[in-house]
């Protein structure tokens, strides 16, 4: 199929693209997941803007966050020595999404505003409470990764709102990390896929992050799991028991991939092996 008719806008400048979007209006970013859906009329816009050569790329570390561009191509995220050193989950998350191609066209800040809830760059963000910033034409604003997935395909972006960028806090030192993920096939979309990371301290728990992807109508963090983990040494029976409790955090559907009981299911051995990778880590 070929997209409907639209009005198409390249803007070459931050104030101009949030001039032209409004409701009806979409953005073309790195259009890995935007072009598929116009192709096959899934979404039919009045307007595209094309914010592609927008100066809104980079990475650095500022203080105690890392700062992405939200124009950042996830291959140049997934690659950088400065996320790897830093936010080493976001980095080990970034090599499971889609495929080497997708990743060198798709940018950061597409994959979060599509907000696919089955999506690995939403959960990993959730987990480590990165905080997005958003420009309007009244001005800027930060919105916690907790407040801004509303469901799947919505954020709390309004139609006038371009995401401009992405802050993460450092990860600590003695922090381990662990990804389990299923997928039809390597690369895919996952089924359910798990983010954790723990930080240790003479061999206790200090801080535990899990979220849990393809398992609810947006990416899930587990706070009762996370709970059970702090100033507990992360034995096996530790570990078993957290992972039941962030696979009750869930809120499944079945689909033609899988049966809302088999996520569920999933969530808990994925939590498990994630946490035990994140320990050994």
């Amino acid at each position: 199929m070929k997209a409907a008719p639209f009005e198409y806008l390249r803007v070459s400048t931050v104030d101009e693209a949030v001039g032209a979007l409004r409701p009806g209006a979409v953005v073309l970013a790195g259009g890995q997941s935007l072009v598929p859906l116009l192709n096959t009329r899934s979404r039919r816009p009045e307007v595209v803007v094309d914010v592609s050569r927008l100066p809104l790329t980079g990475i650095e570390q500022n203080g105690s966050s890392l700062v992405l561009g939200a124009l950042t191509r996830l291959r140049a995220a997934e690659t950088s020595p400065v996320v790897r050193r830093v936010v080493p989950l976001l980095a080990e998350a970034l090599t499971h999404v889609g495929h080497v191609s997708v990743r060198n066209r798709g940018t950061v800040g597409g994959s979060v505003a599509h907000a696919d809830p089955a999506a690995e760059l939403p959960a990993v963000l959730l987990a480590l409470d990165a905080v997005f910033t958003a420009r309007s034409p009244g001005g800027t604003r930060t919105i916690d990764a907790r407040d801004f997935f509303r469901g799947p395909h919505r954020t709390a972006l309004a139609a006038d709102e371009l995401l401009t960028g992405i802050r993460v806090p450092l990860s600590p030192s003695a922090t381990g990390h662990g990804i389990a993920e299923l997928s039809r096939r390597p690369n895919d979309l996952a089924v359910t896929a798990v983010f954790t990371s723990l930080t240790l301290d003479d061999g206790v728990v200090t801080d535990a992050r899990i979220a849990v992807a393809g398992a609810a109508p947006t990416p899930i963090r587990a706070h009762q799991a996370e709970s059970l983990l702090r100033h507990q040494v992360p034995t096996a029976d530790v570990l078993a028991a957290a992972a039941e409790a962030a696979a009750a955090a869930t809120d499944p559907i079945g689909d033609v991939h899988a049966p809302a009981a088999y996520r569920r299911d999933m969530a808990a051995v994925l939590t498990r092996r994630a946490l035990r990778q994140a320990v050994a880590e």
